[in-house]
């Protein structure tokens, strides 16, 4: 997936109004994400990312991912994108949606594989499917 269009997703889906939003909202997800990442899953991650993107998940070499709760993940966004916290986790369920699109399904295996399983329904309820953990 090539940048623009990337970026274009995000607003579209999101209901953005410019792609500076979409930037701004794929860019504190991506962050987020990252710190709760090997940094070497991160790179794995985005590597298979247009480069524009994959930057907001690059981290130094041997840095282990933080310990965040679902919860904590989704306030963590909002803090970062300065909106209020239903607004950001919609943003970033868009954003993981549009990111599992461009990437290889043994890759979104690969990142589900570090996270808590409470993060499942993240990666597959996309932006408008019910986010609960069901065991």
């Amino acid at each position: 997936m090539q940048y623009d269009h990337f970026v274009g997703q995000v607003q579209h889906r999101a209901r953005l109004a410019s792609g500076g939003e979409a930037v701004h909202a794929i860019r504190t997800t991506l962050e987020t994400l990252a710190e709760r990442l090997t940094a070497e899953e991160a790179h794995d991650l985005a590597s298979q990312l247009p480069t524009e993107i994959g930057v907001y998940l690059r981290r130094p070499p041997g840095t282990p991912g933080e310990r965040l709760s679902l919860d904590d993940f989704f306030h963590h966004v909002s803090e970062r994108e300065g909106k209020a916290l239903p607004v950001s986790v919609f943003h970033a369920r868009v954003v993981i949606e549009v990111v599992r699109e461009a990437v290889s399904p043994g890759e979104i295996a690969d990142v589900l594989a570090q996270l808590p399983a409470e993060y499942r329904p993240l990666f597959e309820a996309g932006s408008q499917g019910p986010l609960m953990h069901k065991d």
